[in-house]
């Protein structure tokens, strides 16, 4: 470990190395940066302690450069334009539209934290979001009428997870099921996975089940489980007051879990599609 590594000089140390390199005077070199002679020869001398070399000789016609100081010249530059770069990327006003694809099983609380995050972020953007079926977001994007989306699913790629959700069975807090009764199901009817989760694991314990409640959205779902209509499968988020979850002591098998996932499409505009996953991956973990 360097013994100066926690003393790493700042960009203003190299701003006034490159500076007294240029004008070849301290005196000049502070005029041009508005600071003390004095405190010019403490930021050079700073910077001198930190790479353990002398970077200039002071003679008769001013300060001239060693041989290490001619070597720091090139390497100071590509730092300062490089702290320049960072510093422009976050400075960088934020402008255009940006399309948005949240699954209908995100709660909505999350939503409105995303959107809210982003749009204190960045004022100047325009938000448009679609709440639906992520089976459907892939396509959406492809046609370019969305830009990104969060999809859900127990299949998505290592790689491509954001997050893991526990998905459970719900059902009204006053809601009971008759002793070898088959369990009524509120489900899903569109093509995706949540469709067919209540159903598999229901087979695969051998239980039986039946439709009592169909929808093609969640807010219906969970309203026929508020009412104690049916016995629903939901990702934890959207368990609600008045519901229960239902578990091994009642009868009912484990559920896979829900991955998140986004997809970006390649016409995205790069600097607001970056923003928005910020603001989505924020979100989620806060």
């Amino acid at each position: 470990m360097h013994k100066n590594e926690h003393n790493l000089p700042a960009s203003e140390h190299l701003v006034t190395f490159l500076t007294v390199t240029e004008c070849q005077n301290i005196t000049h070199a502070g005029d041009r940066l508005g600071r003390t002679q004095s405190a010019i020869s403490v930021q050079i001398r700073k910077l001198e302690e930190f790479v353990e070399t002398r970077l200039f000789e002071r003679q008769s016609r001013g300060m001239v450069l060693t041989d290490d100081g001619r070597k720091l010249i090139p390497v100071a530059r590509r730092a300062v334009a490089e702290l320049d770069r960072v510093a422009a990327l976050f400075r960088q006003k934020l402008e255009g539209r940006i399309r948005l694809g949240i699954p209908d099983d995100y709660s909505e609380s999350i939503l409105e934290k995303v959107v809210t995050e982003f749009a204190q972020r960045h004022p100047a953007v325009e938000i448009f979001t679609r709440s639906g079926c992520t089976s459907k977001f892939p396509e959406a994007i492809r046609r370019m009428e969305l830009d990104m989306a969060v999809h859900s699913g127990p299949d998505i790629d290592d790689a491509d997870v954001i997050a893991e959700e526990q998905n459970v069975w719900a059902a009204a807090d006053t809601f009971e099921v008759g002793p070898g009764a088959a369990v009524p199901l509120a489900l899903l009817i569109r093509e995706c996975s949540w469709r067919t989760i209540p159903t598999d694991a229901l087979d695969k314990a051998r239980k039986d089940w039946k439709v009592a409640y169909a929808s093609e959205n969640f807010t219906s779902i969970k309203a026929a489980i508020r009412a104690g209509l049916a016995v629903g499968v939901l990702p934890a988020c959207l368990v609600e007051p008045g519901m229960r979850v239902l578990g091994k002591r009642d009868g009912f098998p484990p559920l896979p879990v829900s991955r998140r996932g986004l997809l970006v499409g390649k016409h995205a505009p790069s600097a607001l599609a970056e923003a928005m996953s910020e603001a989505i991956q924020t979100a989620i973990v806060k």
